[in-house]
């Protein structure tokens, strides 16, 4: 194993983080050679900028099955961000960043058309944060038997390896950063928020992650379950050092971001869905509805316009936390401006967000910056 190097703490203390994964620098041996060779070619994320959508869009609005429904949901996501009342939230689960489209929703984010992010903690930390610190994903051009990955401590998203050692990485930082922060409390957006303060800092290696975008425009980013993800790993360290110590420790506060992500709600008054998946992201996001209504709020209006692109199914009654139509009943979503797009999200989403940046309705919209409501 290499040695250490040290890292600056967002509070400026100087701590031990361990050093990229050893065979990268150390002499090379069969083993690493092998390893060097399954993570031999980067994934490259696709830049909406550069290549536009709208042309593909408009030709699969005149088409039939998930094509026109791709198109429709296109529209959907414009008349959002066209709508100057309206706050656009983007909400995702899933693997789509280790695949290519971090950029895409970085973007989202740096050409303002969405005010808020709710999502998985893979999606946040063990995808985008780990390319902050300038760790990549890698294409699977090869898949050996999955012990033989395990050997060599290469993690397997379908097609796409990420390499265990630098995710350990993104373990030990997690862990220092919880260190140098206030032991009470916090809101996984709270402490996001510090993630790309820290970031912003000078410590990221890659300046242009979703976190510190969002960090620096004041997007606030929620992670309902932030255990279940590289983060987990980093902060049950810190509590169980601390614990030993007899020192108070720092917790994640998930009803506090339940709340915080409803005063979102009935500061932004209407609200479109943009939804990459489902499950506890879409549901905490829908959900903040129902709790306004809750606090006595009973003027509180149901998401407006709603987009969910997933493989789930419906016939178990789940479609990963129901299909649109079925959360109107619950007084989550209207169904007027909404649509269901049965696809694998990495397909037809960068044609989407394409379609919205070049149609260009995000240069009118005036920055949210919900943030600051918490200041």
């Amino acid at each position: 194993m290499a040695k250490s190097k040290t890292v600056n703490s967002p509070l400026g203390k100087t701590t031990p983080i361990p050093a990229a994964p050893a065979g990268k620098s150390a002499k090379a041996s069969p083993k690493a050679n092998r390893k060097a060779e399954l993570l031999s070619t980067p994934v490259e994320h696709i830049d909406i900028a550069k290549i536009d959508g709208s042309a593909m869009i408009a030709a699969m609005g005149k088409m039939s099955f998930t094509s026109r429904d791709t198109a429709r949901a296109s529209d959907i996501l414009n008349m959002a961000i066209a709508d100057l009342e309206c706050s656009v939230w983007l909400v995702m689960a899933g693997s789509t960043g280790a695949g290519g489209c971090l950029h895409v929703w970085r973007d989202m984010v740096e050409y303002n058309m969405v005010d808020a992010v709710v999502a998985t903690g893979a999606s946040i930390i063990d995808m985008d944060f780990l390319e902050a610190l300038g760790f990549r994903h890698y294409q699977a051009k090869e898949i050996p038997d999955d012990r033989v990955l395990r050997d060599h401590y290469i993690d397997r998203i379908y097609d796409t390896y990420i390499d265990e050692e630098e995710l350990q990485h993104v373990d030990q930082t997690i862990y220092e950063i919880a260190e140098s922060l206030d032991p009470r409390p916090w809101s996984s957006r709270e402490f996001i928020r510090e993630i790309g303060r820290w970031l912003a800092a000078g410590n990221a290696k890659k300046p242009d992650s979703l976190i510190q975008r969002a960090f620096e425009k004041d997007v606030p980013i929620f992670v309902p379950a932030f255990s279940d993800c590289s983060a987990g790993f980093g902060l049950v360290k810190h509590q169980v050092e601390r614990r030993k110590a007899k020192k108070p420790y720092l917790t994640i506060d998930s009803v506090a971001d339940f709340r915080e992500l409803t005063e979102i709600k009935l500061a932004a008054g209407s609200t479109g869905l943009f939804m990459i998946g489902g499950g506890v992201p879409k549901n905490f996001a829908q959900d903040t509805v129902v709790c306004a209504e809750i606090l006595g709020h009973e003027d509180v209006e149901m998401h407006k316009y709603a987009v969910q692109i997933t493989v789930a199914d419906v016939r178990d009654g789940a479609c990963s936390s129901s299909t649109l139509k079925e959360a109107c009943s619950w007084g989550k979503v209207d169904v007027t401006y909404e649509q269901m797009v049965f696809a694998e999200a990495t397909t037809v989403a960068p044609l989407i967000v394409s379609d919205a940046f070049h149609r260009g309705a995000w240069k009118k919209r005036s920055e949210r910056r919900f943030g600051k409501l918490f200041d």
